[in-house]
């Protein structure tokens, strides 16, 4: 299921909601019909949730179905949040440090900043259970907003490498497609929240981006 909408009248939803595969952590104070389309569209728990005192949690926070990795200034009520929904959970001790845009990943593999410490990316592995490379996207350190990952498709920046595509497909076990969304705005990231079951897509975006995006991510029958 696919649903364009924005938050607030904002159609960067990817800044501040991050989903896996059952929860979606949603920025506070969204009307009660935004949190119920999230989690049916979704077909998650919605928890509501500041990172750091700030709403941007698409920016401060990255998960998969195993673990949440979040940015180092992150409150202790919020780190208990997350353990008590089962995540494993890693506050980033690193100068980058916004988990959310430098962190992609899946079930099957994360890639990161190129300029993360090797310390820091052994405690991601581990925390994630997957396995963990450096790299970039159309040349970017800011991997979680050049692309977005679920555990059936890719879809990345337009100018993203052949290279670099080949790294996404070794790394996270799907396809990958390039497309852009909310009409033509490349950091993809920041306009999309998707799982395997959904896709919540910044209002702007166009029929024909949905179409790339519907595709990318494996929703086509």
């Amino acid at each position: 299921m696919l649903q364009l909408l924005d938050f607030n009248e904002n159609p960067n939803v990817g800044i501040y909601c991050r989903t896996n595969s059952s929860i979606a952590f949603l920025q506070p104070g969204l009307p009660k019909k935004t949190k119920r389309l999230v989690a049916d569209i979704l077909d998650v728990k919605v928890v509501e949730l500041c990172i750091a005192d700030s709403t941007i949690i698409g920016s401060l926070l990255v998960c998969n179905s195993t673990g949440a990795i979040v940015t180092a200034f992150t409150n202790k009520d919020t780190f208990q949040t997350l353990e008590k929904l089962g995540l494993h959970v890693l506050p980033i001790e690193d100068i980058i440090n916004a988990a959310g845009n430098d962190i992609l990943v899946n079930d099957y593999g994360a890639l990161v900043h190129p300029e993360l410490k090797a310390t820091t990316m052994k405690q991601i592995s581990k925390t994630l259970d997957v396995p963990v490379h450096k790299g970039t996207i159309a040349s970017l350190g800011t991997v979680g907003m050049a692309a977005v990952v679920t555990n059936k498709g890719c879809l990345c920046h337009p100018k993203t490498t052949d290279e670099e595509k080949q790294q996404l497909k070794k790394v996270f076990d799907v396809d990958v497609m390039i497309g852009t969304v909310n009409h033509g705005f490349p950091m993809i990231g920041s306009g999309l929240i998707a799982n395997t079951k959904g896709a919540i897509i910044g209002n702007m975006t166009t029929g024909i981006e949905m179409g790339r995006i519907e595709e990318a991510l494996g929703f086509l029958p």
